[in-house]
């Protein structure tokens, strides 16, 4: 515990020294709200202290640093959590409410006509190298997203971009293949970086990335922490109200309850769920509901996989309600569609799947499979660890003998992408992308990731009508119809589920609110401390 707090001291006065002028007086500017919000933590709660601009966040996060960071590739939860304080894009997502709002952009971007939309560089935004952010570096930073060669997990999310250009110093011209209502917020897929230090050295700049945002990357070290200080220059909407933050990586469940506990950590994400009411004793916990799922998935390429009766019967053996009561606490909901009820884009799916061993069993027989025997490939995430036994159970209790094949995300994945996979349950949650039901479908269902290398099942007439009915939704200016295609499509996955949810669930976390003011729990993986201070 000294030598923690020793470390603790260090460190702030590293980052004392390093705010300069600027920094203190755009924090002390920007914190007038925060500093009076109240705490309510519980049997430590209380008013929270006046934000200091020499403060110091300190957060506990559930996952390894499995990736990189460069925008154009990540999509792990630590590194898109920490890139939404170190990137911008034209346009952010506010990670707790969801909404769009301009971040490089003086504003959101204007509409010239059916196809076309501008958007304007906010003035005299420079990068954390000293660098200014030039119109060049935005183009750049979308072309590169673009371009097939590079193979961005984000090109699958901007279909409809024919082109983006420079029309004068301060102005982009973005020209769609196809009329796009959901432009405006889309575009915060892709996060504008510098074209010379990515052009010079992309392995360096993917290790630890500059970037115009609030907040700048001091380290990042593998299974232990991640650093940040404050950016003094920045100009933008969301200044930083902390010297600085280090993220612990503890996916340990345990190392992170611990931490809370001690007061070692001011919040952390994915509180175990057998743990919530012993922090709720000190702490805030709030259990927020997300789109974030469990998903089962079959090669559907191989027998006798490619008949969807067998996977349905899957779906139909599995005893939801004891999984979600058992391992979960009920601290999740069993799909009924492949959004939650509490998205607005939701409409209840043609086919919903509750516990009915007979009819599981029946859809067996009808497919002419006995004796079936499977691996089961999930991942090593605590809470789908504690889920696993229960889908085995289930599976094993209508003649289907289960073994489990518990391992590491990227390990399990390999196995997936080199053919051997049989059955996976695992989680997933494109809505850290953003949480329209268009990005949502198109993460699994469009691309040549998921339907061609994983659930291999883009060869059928079914997937031909689900891309057809995406790009069909994706045109539509009327929010019905958008809406009523979409749930076409949910019918069509639901009916067929190559890869469907089995579970939507609720994401826990932990925090003291009197010495990070501003702090809220969000829907999405990850922690943001945008607009948060700190009392200590």
């Amino acid at each position: 515990m000294l030598k923690d707090v020793l470390h603790l001291q260090t460190s702030r006065r590293a980052f004392i020294g390093s705010v300069g002028a600027m920094g203190i007086v755009a924090a002390l500017a920007a914190c007038s709200g925060p500093s009076s919000t109240t705490g309510a933590n519980g049997a430590a709660g209380g008013s929270a202290g006046p934000v200091k601009t020499d403060g110091l966040i300190t957060a506990g996060m559930s996952y390894p640093l499995s990736t990189g960071f460069d925008p154009m590739t990540t999509s792990a939860a630590l590194t898109v959590a920490g890139n939404w304080h170190v990137l911008e894009g034209l346009v952010d997502l506010d990670p707790v409410t969801r909404k769009p709002y301009a971040a490089l952009a003086t504003s959101l971007p204007t509409q010239v006509d059916d196809t076309t939309w501008q958007a304007t560089l906010r003035s005299g935004a420079t990068f954390h190298d000293g660098s200014p952010v030039t119109i060049d570096d935005v183009v750049f930073s979308f072309t590169r997203v673009l371009d097939p060669a590079n193979n961005s997990l984000y090109l699958g999310f901007l279909p409809f971009v024919d082109s983006v250009t420079a029309v004068d110093a301060s102005t982009v011209q973005f020209k769609l293949k196809y009329a796009f209502s959901l432009f405006p917020s889309r575009i915060s897929v892709v996060k504008v970086v510098p074209k010379a230090l990515v052009t010079a050295d992309q392995a360096a700049y993917d290790s630890l990335p500059v970037g115009s945002g609030p907040y700048k990357y001091v380290s990042a070290t593998k299974d232990d922490k991640i650093v940040f200080e404050r950016f003094d220059a920045y100009n933008g909407p969301r200044p930083a109200l902390a010297a600085g933050m280090t993220w612990n990586l503890l996916s340990d469940a345990s190392a992170r309850v611990t931490a809370a506990q001690s007061g070692r950590v001011e919040a952390i994400e994915d509180v175990p769920y057998l743990d919530a009411d012993g922090l709720a004793k000190t702490l805030t916990v709030d259990s927020v509901q997300s789109f974030g799922l469990l998903f089962m998935m079959f090669n559907c390429s191989v027998a006798p996989f490619d008949d969807k009766r067998v996977r349905q019967a899957f779906f139909y053996a599995i005893d939801m309600d004891k999984v979600i009561s058992t391992a979960l606490l009920g601290n999740a909901t069993a799909a009924t569609s492949f959004v939650p009820k509490d998205h607005p884009s939701y409409v209840e799916a043609k086919t919903v799947y509750s516990h009915d061993p007979a009819k599981a069993k029946q859809l067996l027989a009808d497919a002419g499979v006995s004796n079936l025997a499977v691996t089961l490939l999930t991942t090593d995430t605590a809470w789908v660890k504690d889920v696993a036994p229960l889908i085995k159970e289930s599976l094993d209790s209508v003649g289907i003998a289960t073994t489990l094949d518990i391992g590491q995300s990227g390990g399990q994945y390999k196995k997936v992408d080199g053919g051997e996979l049989q059955v996976m349950v695992a989680p997933g949650d494109p809505s850290v992308f953003g949480p329209d039901a268009d990005l949502l479908l198109r993460w699994w269902f469009a691309g040549s990731v998921w339907p061609v290398s994983r659930y291999r099942w883009a060869g059928t007439p079914e997937f031909a009508e689900v891309t057809s009915l995406l790009n069909q939704a994706a045109s539509a200016s009327d929010e019905a119809a958008q809406k009523a295609t979409w749930g076409q499509i949910y019918d069509i996955i639901s009916e067929n589920v190559p890869l469907y949810p089995l579970f939507h669930r609720k994401l826990p976390t932990a925090y003291d609110g009197a010495k990070v003011p501003g702090f809220k729990p969000l829907s999405i993986t990850g922690l943001s401390f945008l607009d948060v201070g700190s009392t200590v």
